[in-house]
């Protein structure tokens, strides 16, 4: 059964045979705390037959939400921590989070800021607090690029993010534009002629991530859709969560880093799940995450390798976790492994002194 319209409660799931009577219970106090969405598109891609199904455990919901550990927090990332006003988030020096909307196209059951997207969360911007978001920029000579956010922003319609837009070219200091969406993904005929002209401003280099987590994501029509932002002159990056029972082997995620380098994406970030509320389920350790990074270097091409990194909760940005392949001793010797996990010395023993290797 194909959805024609996009599912947003536990009856729209039950009637396309996504979740069953006996079930609604549970789903529908999980519906009371956190937003449902699914797309006719990626509810198009889910196996019924596959209690497994990665998609579908994306996207329909489950008691397991209900569920929140002690180290689960509203807040993952402290984003609230570095909002000097409404709608930015200004944690790093260079860069700002700019929030102008708080609504998906989708809610992916693992949102690290699902306590403030949907319908019940934070909304748009009003045309003030887009004022003194904007005033805050070009207050602040040292933003060099500004990242739209939320939400996803290119649910947004073209006439108002060409406003976004037009605005920010008349900032000089801000360089990047970049664009966290899923759109190209779950909507993908929204990604049309207007819709990229609207992210398009003068002086202004736009760079579009797409969050995707499964190589089944990347459809025709998906990558049709990149293809169309990427021939009109848009950098397109890759985000990904790794996540248990979705991506977690070698293999899957092989195959989505190459799909994602096929489709002229530049695999960016493999991000380690956040502490939201009700997402235990999805975690996997740190070491099993280093375990699986390690396995793609060497499998697939260095096109393909992204950055495992996390959040630091509490508003203390991002860190890469990916295990080092070197180990010094102090004295100008190092042992490095290969993408077999094989040691080896460098430089070869006792020509510490001729690759000008200082030794004490």
């Amino acid at each position: 059964m194909t959805a024609a319209r996009v599912l947003k409660t536990p009856k729209d799931l039950a009637e396309a045979g996504l979740v069953e009577a006996e079930h609604l219970g549970d789903i529908g106090r999980v519906a009371e705390r956190y937003a449902i969405a699914i797309t006719p598109a990626m509810a198009a891609l889910i196996d019924r037959n596959d209690p497994n199904d990665p998609i579908a455990r994306q996207f329909v919901p489950d008691a397991a939400e209900l569920v929140t550990t002690r180290q689960e927090r509203d807040d993952p990332i402290g984003d609230l921590a570095h909002s000097p006003v409404e709608g930015i988030v200004h944690r790093y020096p260079d860069r700002v989070l700019l929030k102008a909307v708080h609504v998906c196209p989708v809610y992916c059951r693992f949102c690290f800021r699902r306590e403030m997207v949907g319908p019940q969360g934070l909304g748009t911007l009003s045309p003030e607090a887009m004022d003194k978001a904007f005033a805050y920029i070009a207050d602040h000579p040292e933003i060099w690029e500004v990242i739209l956010t939320g939400g996803d922003p290119l649910v947004l319609s073209p006439r108002r993010l060409a406003e976004i837009m037009e605005r920010m070219a008349k900032i000089e200091h801000v360089k990047i534009v970049r664009f966290h969406t899923r759109i190209p993904v779950v909507e993908p005929d929204r990604i049309d002629a207007w819709l990229i002209a609207a992210l398009k401003a003068s002086g202004k280099t736009t760079y579009v991530a797409l969050h995707a987590n499964h190589p089944r994501e990347l459809t025709d029509a998906a990558r049709a859709a990149c293809a169309r932002l990427v021939d009109a002159g848009i950098v397109m990056l890759s985000q990904t969560v790794l996540l248990r029972g979705i991506n977690d082997d070698p293999e899957t995620l092989a195959v989505l880093m190459r799909a994602f380098v096929e489709a002229r994406i530049k695999p960016y970030y493999l991000h380690h799940p956040d502490l939201a509320p009700g997402t235990s389920h999805f975690r996997l350790s740190i070491e099993e995450g280093q375990a699986l990074v390690a396995g793609l270097r060497g499998r697939i091409s260095g096109l393909c390798q992204p950055t495992y990194i996390l959040d630091i909760p509490g508003g203390h940005g991002k860190a890469v976790i990916g295990t080092s392949a070197i180990r010094g001793d102090g004295k100008g010797s190092y042992s490095i492994s290969d993408f077999k996990g094989r040691d080896h010395i460098y430089p070869p023993e006792g020509l510490a002194d001729e690759a000008g290797i200082p030794t004490a």
